[in-house]
Formats: structure tokens, sequence, C-alpha cells
């Protein structure tokens, strides 16, 4: 079994920060709030969150808020709902929930609620379950569920579940590991759970595991390390991650590390990114690998920090 090149991982995400520049930089620059979440949170579960300037993170979080209460993907970007969640997510990591105006954002949540319970993702009406599960997680960090009509949210939800038990984007759509997150996440956040064929998800959602011990999102489709959140968090969530071979996922993720450089991507010797760094590590998390602090497989933020959202501890 290797072992977790944790230090590279910390100096190669504090290296994407500085480098403005770079190609992969401008690429990413439409979704840097996701980034910084991703970052931000894989230096949290290796304990090395001090490493960073906490009031110029804030600063420019809050730089990203639309007059909407939105908060776009970078300082003058439009709002949608997944810059939003990680923009209240990086605030919940810092303990910096207090700068908000908690209504605005709220409001501007709860108004991308169609009548069927589904939700947009912004103003031009994209429907699909990731914004569900979004807009869910982020009433919840704070405290404002109430806002929305749950119980519809719920039931459209619901409508996206097929014969597999899995789920998809929208009702009739195919299954896919990550839209099972999504709707497992949110169905956990509501208290929802009893909705699911837990047997029949579980059976599908361990299929995923392949022969070099990595998972994939649907049959027939390549391992990769990001799925060892979109799985494994589902399969905790239903109380079926004792199904999988947690040995073999272990020794894929750590294959896939860069150990000279740090990072890590989404097969052995492909290139690494931030994105499949913080999968990576947040797998391992759920998979209680030594060293690293303990993430909550529906909030998708260290258990202190939603110990300390919800209970003040």
């Amino acid at each position: 079994m290797g072992e977790l090149a944790a230090k590279k991982h910390v100096q190669y995400i504090l290296s994407v920060e500085k480098r403005k520049d770079d190609l992969v930089s401008v690429v990413m620059e439409h979704l840097r709030m996701n980034g910084a979440y991703w970052g931000l949170t894989t230096l949290d579960l290796l304990g090395k969150l001090d490493n960073v300037d906490v009031d110029k993170v804030v600063s420019w979080v809050m730089e990203c808020q639309h007059e909407s209460g939105g908060f776009g993907g970078n300082i003058g970007h439009d709002p949608h709902i997944l810059y939003t969640l990680s923009a209240v997510q990086i605030l919940a990591l810092f303990d910096k929930l207090n700068v908000l105006d908690v209504d605005k954002v709220t409001n501007y949540i709860a108004g991308l609620q169609n009548e069927d319970g589904s939700f947009s993702g912004d103003m031009w009406g994209e429907v699909d379950t990731r914004f569900s599960y979004i807009s869910l997680c982020c009433l919840s960090i704070l405290r404002r569920l109430n806002k929305i009509n749950a119980e519809k949210a719920v039931n459209y939800i619901v409508s996206c579940k097929n014969l597999d038990g899995g789920f998809g984007s929208t009702p009739g759509g195919e299954s896919h590991a990550g839209q099972i997150f999504c709707c497992v996440g949110a169905l956990a956040l509501t208290g929802s759970l009893h909705h699911i064929d837990k047997d029949l998800l579980g059976w599908w959602l361990c299929e995923r595991q392949v022969k070099s011990g990595g998972l994939n999102g649907r049959p027939e489709k390549l391992p990769d390390v990001c799925y060892s959140w979109w799985v494994l968090s589902s399969l905790i969530m239903i109380d079926r991650v004792h199904w999988i071979n947690k040995e073999k996922l272990v020794q894929y993720i750590l294959d896939c590390q860069d150990t000279e450089n740090g990072g890590i991507s989404d097969r052995p010797d492909d290139a690494v990114d931030v994105y499949h760094t913080y999968f990576g590590v947040a797998g391992l998390s759920l998979l209680e690998y030594p060293g690293l602090k303990a993430i909550d497989p529906a909030y998708a933020l260290p258990v202190d920090v939603v110990n300390r959202i919800f209970f003040g501890k």
C-alpha cells in the first residue's frame, strides 16, 4: 500500500492559486469559485487550512456576489446556483457565514424553485437534479429550508428515480453516479431516504467498482478518481459501503497521485488538477484513511465544520 503524499498536495494546491496567467488558470476562470472550494476543503481535510489568508479569500468571495443575492464563478460573472453553494461552503469552512445577508442569498435560491418542485440553475431556466441538491444543501447550511416547498422538491427528486434504483438529471434520465449522489444527498438532508430502495441502489453503486479497484460513473465506463466521492458518499448515506473493496479503492486513488509535484489525476499517469485532488482526498477521508479529517457525505464539508454550523461545537 502506498502513502498519501500530503505535503506535496498542499504545495500543489497553494501553487495553483499563484498561477494567474497559465492556460489552466485561464480555462478555469469561469469556475474559480468551485476551484477555491475544492482546494480549500482539501487543505482543511489535510489540516492545513491555516496556510491561507482568510480575509483575502472571504473578501474575494463577497466580491463575487451579485445584487440578486447569488454568486458568480468569479468577479463580474453571472450568478448561478453552482457557485452560490461553493461560496457558502467556503465561508462555512472559515466560520464566516456571519458576513452573509442570509435572507438575500436564500431568497435568490428560493426564487429558482419551479412549480413542479424542481430547481433551475439560474435565470435561464436549465433544470437538473444537481440544482435540487445544491439548493437544499445551501438552504440547510443557512438554516432556511422553510423558504421553499421541500415536499415538492422531494417529490420531484423521487420522480427522477429509475427501475435500476438510480437517479437521472430529469425524469427518465439515465442513472449516473453524480446524479445519484445529488439525489441521495438531497433526500438525506430532508430526512427522506425512505424513498430509496437501498439494496437495489447499493447493488448498482457497488457494481461501479472495476478490476483496478477504481469506480466508474456508469456501466462500461473507465474508472475515475472523482467517483471515489460520488459513489462512496452515496453508499455511506444508504449504509451499503461495506459492499465494495475499500482496500483496492484506496490503492487506486494513491496510484493516481503525482508524488513528485503533488496533485491527483482521474487515472494513473494522467495530468493532475484541483478537482480530482479534492475528490481523491475526500474519497480517502470517507475510507477513513489515517491523518485526514472526517468529511460529511451529505454536506461535502469536514464533519467539524458541520458540527459547528448546527451544534456550535
